[in-house]
């Protein structure tokens, strides 16, 4: 159940959720495959357990975690565009005359009306938690697309969601430079052995450092050649590792094996109550990381309301 990826977002003071609304606005966007002419469906499926009694909505211990899911058609761009070509190729052939932009536009209309149901489908499950006590949102995802399309999906069947990316004061990467400088982060963080340098200039290039002394000297002379640091590898507590780059987008979070044995013992007996003890111990992990992470970056960048 543990996070692979994390985007944040504040919850302005103000909102409230409640479960039974939540839980009700979400069942009015449930997921459904794709009919015969859809490109894609999107909706809320249950994030623990299968069928229609599974609950949309998974509430324990004051967080609640939900699931969408996309559900597209494949249907390669390249597929398209041949058989389009070949069908003008045709028509010009036999009626002697040039087919223009118009009519392409149709015939390639036409032809998706005719791929569609016989294309693959995929799907790809996103799922979100709320911290709704912290007032934060986390969504395991890589891009901000993916956590948009469910943040819209929700704000739409709620009416309302005031929510913001979770930004800080100072530049990230003047923070991680300076970590990189000096070889020591703060607030429980370490540096790893990861990280992204670039060049400052226009057109400049990237150094991408990967198994690597972070401290040595030729990443040193790359930093006094006027080099930032975009993305970096850190260690927080011996309980996480991650990579976080200049958006705060938090990609390949491992939990260390400690946060699993715990989640082990306190599972119970069956496959959902350790699903859901690993969600509980991933959130109070959330609730203790994610300030130490925003103090470390110099505090989060709160909006003037105008």
């Amino acid at each position: 159940m543990f996070f692979r990826n994390l985007l944040m977002y504040r919850l302005v003071p103000d909102f409230r959720f409640d479960a039974e609304a939540l839980q009700a606005a979400m069942a009015e966007k449930p997921a459904r495959p794709c009919a015969s002419q859809d490109l894609s469906t999107y909706g809320f499926v249950a994030p623990f357990g299968k069928g229609e009694q599974a609950p949309l909505l998974h509430a324990s211990q004051g967080f609640y975690l939900l699931a969408a899911r996309l559900e597209e058609r494949i249907l390669p761009g390249s597929v398209v565009r041949d058989a389009v070509k070949d069908k003008v190729d045709v028509i010009e052939a036999e009626q002697l005359r040039k087919v223009y932009k118009k009519e392409r536009d149709q015939i390639k209309d036409e032809i998706l009306l005719d791929y569609l149901p016989r294309a693959f489908t995929r799907r790809k499950q996103t799922f979100a938690a709320i911290d709704a006590q912290a007032g934060l949102i986390f969504v395991d995802a890589s891009s901000p697309r993916a956590a948009e399309d469910l943040l819209s999906t929700l704000r739409e069947c709620l009416g309302s969601l005031p929510v913001r990316p979770l930004n800080v004061k100072v530049s990230p990467t003047a923070t991680f430079t300076q970590w990189m400088k000096d070889q020591a982060a703060s607030n429980g963080l370490h540096l790893l052995d990861r990280a992204t340098l670039a060049d400052t200039h226009e057109g400049g290039g990237k150094i991408a450092a990967t198994r690597q002394d972070l401290g040595s000297d030729e990443i040193r002379g790359h930093l006094n050649a006027g080099k930032l640091v975009t993305t970096l590898s850190l260690a927080w507590d011996d309980k996480l590792s991650f990579l976080i780059d200049e958006k705060l987008i938090i990609r390949q979070l491992h939990f260390e094996d400690l946060l699993h044995d715990q989640a082990e013992l306190d599972r119970g007996d069956d496959a959902l109550g350790q699903l859901d003890a690993s969600f509980v111990l991933m959130m109070l992990t959330f609730r203790e990381f994610v300030p130490a992470l925003i103090e470390a970056l110099g505090g989060e960048e709160v909006p003037q309301e105008i």
